[in-house]
């Protein structure tokens, strides 16, 4: 296999704001670190549980800095670098490998249709300024742009691209990297009602906010799961079925901000336009979180 640090549960931080839409560094730091005592293996700050597209070039360093000071080597960080451009791409994870990340994680974010060859060509690009890991992130729901199998092979040729991580939904996705690929790549999942499913397919890692809220059993699904344990990975998995359907239906910045506030931890504001789940949403989210007990 590609060498990768990465394996278990890939933890994704919020982007805290201030009343006035400022990031709250302070309050980002003090949330991270709870990923990082609660168990999660590895912590992804700028994805989009981190709001990273509604932050400016100025903000994205500041959390990619505030990560590495926080972490302190206690676990490899994974940030994302995603920008519209490749010459903002390419600074971004410049910035990152010299502010002292493990591996940067890059989704072919675009407003017109990329190309595979657009798309490679991007990719080849940042990989050749940087000599850190790169997860090539697949979200079609967030980017408007659905990396086929085919062409996700063809980014592995670039040796730096070490990691695939595949959030469309579809399980069949995960069996054919799996079967075409074997042991040469690590793959993650990134759905999370996938989860037990994306497991029993091969994948490496689940990169997931739901560790913000119930960091317990998703540690406690990815031990069943590694000791073969198929009885207790069902268990723990349908336990917290009902909570990942809901923080992915509702959108995981607003979702995971409402389930801290419901536990006692301050999640900060959101910058406009998210807005907080309405009152019915949080009573839902409420009950969800009370089932859990």
């Amino acid at each position: 296999m590609k060498d990768t640090k990465f394996k278990g549960i890939i933890a994704y931080p919020i982007t805290p704001f201030y009343a006035n839409e400022k990031v709250d560094i302070i309050l980002y730091k003090k949330l991270l670190e709870r990923l990082v005592v609660s168990g999660s293996h590895v912590v992804a700050p700028l994805g989009s549980t981190g709001v990273m597209p509604y932050l400016n070039d100025e903000e994205k360093l500041a959390i990619t800095t505030a990560t590495v000071e926080q972490v302190k080597g206690r676990v490899p960080i994974l940030a994302g670098v995603s920008n519209l451009t490749t010459e903002r791409t390419i600074f971004h994870a410049k910035e990152a490998e010299k502010a002292g990340v493990d591996a940067v994680m890059i989704i072919p974010m675009s407003y017109w249709k990329l190309s595979d060859d657009e798309i490679v060509k991007h990719y080849d690009a940042v990989a050749k300024e940087i000599s850190i890991p790169i997860m090539a992130y697949n979200n079609p729901a967030t980017a408007g742009i659905d990396m086929s199998p085919k062409l996700l092979k063809r980014l592995l040729e670039i040796p730096n691209i070490t990691m695939i991580k595949e959030s469309t939904g579809d399980v069949q996705r995960m069996h054919y990297l799996k079967k075409e690929l074997g042991d040469d790549v690590a793959f993650y999942n990134g759905s999370n009602p996938l989860a037990l499913s994306a497991f029993a397919a091969g994948a490496t890692g689940w990169c997931t906010a739901a560790p913000n809220l119930i960091p317990e059993l998703n540690l406690d699904l990815y031990e069943a799961v590694q000791k073969n344990d198929l009885k207790e990975a069902q268990k723990i998995f349908y336990k917290q079925i009902n909570l990942l359907k809901f923080i992915v239906e509702k959108g995981l910045p607003r979702a995971i901000k409402a389930g801290l506030n419901l536990q006692g931890i301050e999640g900060g504001q959101l910058r406009k336009p998210l807005q907080s789940l309405e009152k019915e949403e949080i009573n839902q989210l409420q009950a969800i979180l009370n089932a859990l007990q």
